[in-house]
């Protein structure tokens, strides 16, 4: 059987969240469980947290966790009968003193005072992922007068973007100060960032996480038209970040859903060059909500990110909120298998003609080029403390399995996240030094992934429990006395 490498990162809601379920989406393929602070309470995410790490022990499987902070998420208040139905052409307002309760057909209070300075006159307004469009006609002290130019239905709580980004809305709230301090209490392996401008604002999440002691890798969620005008946004945003997700919701409300595919390819690529996880999210198979069966174009969606070397492809309200969440996480895993099998998978040109910054990537990549140009390599071993090196090998397109040998339960977690690196928990400090190697071909012989007369690559430093430490590369013969 293939294993996938393209992993799956699904969003755990009230349809998804008993035992039974999650115990079928682990089974199915998921590889990363998303808590979404923007709905739910602390409690439930808790519950939610232990149970899925209870079952993934059960079934010795490693499942990372990954909170997501809801950000500034700029939002109406609510109606009074719940929802409206809004023609292209109606007046509307948005007040900043209208009673927050109260929204009717020709007015709705926003609960974010500084939208009425950030907007001029002919501005326009996206409000539900797009779904609607107003311009905005006068603006006065307290209010934005807007036309409406597409119409639909509008109900409580529904975002606004303005097209183009722009809005000073700062990227954490003190909700999300609060989470930061759930997320160090739940031990999570990746916190998303929402709604980051710029590197700053990334600096700004690493020094809450630190004082609330949160060892998260961060992920920056890029999704504001200004995080990606030019290179140099775009780069110092992923440079701040462990890790990054193309969020492409409120992304192609601020760019526009034509520029938002070149968008994608330009983010996946611009973070693998820097050694950073990427997950592409967002409406991937949005009909399996209701449906058993993804769309044509779905599949063509998930299998284009897997294409385009993502190290993960992401359900939201699919496996949240959806009728069919097993299904869905099947299906993309289905679909992923399916894509790698393209003859492009195994051809790089990663870092060519570029010099390496550290030792430890100097090995990772050396390791890798070996394994795509020396016939009979058919696995990789990386002994690593914090899954660094791991993470740098799978950069390169290869067809090659990964497999991160660490005593550490967070590294085992956190590498789920990375293309085509799978965990196996060994403890080299544990063995005699001299038998290190040969007890870890072992552990794959023993597993069935390996046989005599294949080879290994290995990878380790001097000191097991050095971070950055890796400085050496082995080739190793499965059936050989190996040391």
């Amino acid at each position: 059987m293939s294993l996938r490498r393209t992993k799956i990162v699904a969003t755990i809601g009230p349809a998804s969240s008993s035992p039974e379920v999650l115990e079928q989406l682990i089974l199915a393929g998921m590889d990363v469980a998303r808590l979404n602070f923007s709905h739910g309470n602390a409690d439930e995410h808790r519950a939610r947290a232990v149970l899925i790490r209870e079952i993934a022990a059960r079934l010795n499987c490693h499942v990372a966790l990954l909170g997501d902070l809801q950000g500034p998420k700029i939002r109406i208040a609510r109606f009074i009968d719940k929802k409206i139905e809004l023609q292209a052409g109606d007046p509307f307002c948005f007040s900043i003193t209208h009673p927050r309760d109260a929204g009717n057909q020709q007015v709705v209070c926003i609960d974010y005072p500084d939208l009425v300075t950030d907007c001029r006159v002919g501005d326009e307004l996206l409000l539900d992922d797009g779904r609607i469009v107003m311009q905005v006609e006068r603006v006065s002290a307290d209010a934005l007068h807007c036309l409406v130019l597409v119409g639909g239905p509008l109900s409580d709580h529904k975002g606004i973007n303005r097209r183009g980004g722009g809005l000073t809305a700062p990227a954490l709230t003190e909700k999300d100060k609060q989470d930061i301090r759930l997320a160090a209490e739940l031990d999570l392996d990746y916190l998303a960032v929402s709604f980051p401008r710029d590197a700053a604002d990334m600096h700004l999440a690493r020094r809450l996480c630190q004082e609330a002691q949160c060892n998260s890798w961060l992920v920056a969620k890029i999704e504001r038209a200004e995080a990606v005008m030019n290179d140099e946004a775009l780069d110092g945003l992923i440079s701040a970040s462990d890790a990054v997700m193309v969020a492409r919701g409120d992304l192609a409300v601020e760019i526009g859903d034509a520029e938002l595919v070149g968008i994608q390819k330009k983010i996946i690529a611009a973070a693998r060059k820097q050694n950073k996880a990427v997950i592409t999210a967002t409406q991937m198979m949005e009909s399996m909500i209701h449906s058993p069966m993804p769309t044509r174009a779905e599949v063509s969606d998930v299998a284009n990110a897997a294409l385009d070397y993502t190290d993960a492809v992401m359900l939201s309200a699919e496996t949240a909120a959806g009728e069919y969440p097993v299904q869905a996480v099947a299906a993309m895993a289905r679909v992923c298998l399916g894509a790698e099998k393209n003859p492009i998978m195994r051809r790089s040109g990663h870092r060519i003609g570029q010099q390496f910054e550290r030792w430890d990537e100097s090995i990772a990549l050396a390791a890798m080029y070996t394994a795509n140009h020396f016939p009979g390599v058919k696995a990789i071993i990386a002994l690593t403390e914090s899954g660094y090196t791991p993470l740098v090998m799978s950069r390169i397109r290869s067809p090659m399995p990964i497999y991160a040998f660490t005593s550490s339960p967070q590294t085992q977690a956190r590498v789920a996240l990375f293309r085509g690196v799978y965990t196996i928990p060994f403890d080299p400090s544990a063995i005699a030094n001299s038998t290190v190697s040969q007890a870890a071909v072992e552990e794959l012989v023993k597993r069935g992934i390996v046989e005599t007369g294949d080879w290994v690559i290995l990878t380790k430093g001097d000191s097991y429990h050095t971070v950055g430490g890796t400085n050496t590369m082995k080739l190793l013969h499965v059936g050989h006395i190996l040391s």
